[in-house]
C-alpha cells in the first residue's frame, strides 16, 4: 500500500512594494506634504507643497511614477543652486527683496473711520 500524501503548503504571497506619492518638501522640510500628480494625457507631471506652496512641473513619459517627478525636482533645485554659485553665490537676483527696498511694494496704511459720528 502507498503512503498517504501530506498536504503541501501554499506559496507565500509576495508583498507588492508601492512607491510613495507624498514626499518631504525641500524648502520647508515638512514630511509627506508634497503631493505628486501625473497627467498622462498631456504627459505632464506636477508636484505641489501644501505648506509653502512650492510647485514644479516636468515632462513625463508613459512609465513615469511620482518618485520620478520628485527626483526631477531635486535635480532642478541642485542645478539652480550650482548656477547661483557660479554667479558669485549671490542669490539676491532670484529674490523679490529688491522691490521692497525701492518702495515698489509696501503695506497699505490703515484708514481710520470718522470718529465724529460716534460723538453724537
Amino acid at each position: 500500500m502507498g503512503k498517504r500524501k501530506s498536504s503541501s503548503r501554499k506559496p507565500a504571497k509576495k508583498i507588492k512594494q508601492t512607491l510613495d506619492t507624498t514626499f518631504t518638501c525641500l524648502f520647508c522640510n515638512h514630511e509627506k506634504l508634497v503631493i505628486c500628480t501625473i497627467d498622462k494625457k498631456n504627459l505632464l507631471g506636477e508636484l505641489h507643497c501644501k505648506i509653502c506652496g512650492q510647485s514644479f512641473q516636468t515632462a513625463i513619459h508613459g512609465l513615469s511614477q511620482p518618485v520620478d517627478i520628485y527626483s526631477d525636482w531635486i535635480d532642478a533645485c541642485e542645478d539652480l543652486a550650482e548656477e547661483a554659485e557660479k554667479h558669485g553665490g549671490d542669490a539676491d537676483e532670484y529674490s523679490d527683496d529688491d522691490e521692497d527696498e525701492e518702495g515698489g511694494r509696501s503695506r497699505p496704511e490703515r484708514i481710520d473711520s470718522d470718529d465724529d459720528e460716534d460723538d453724537l
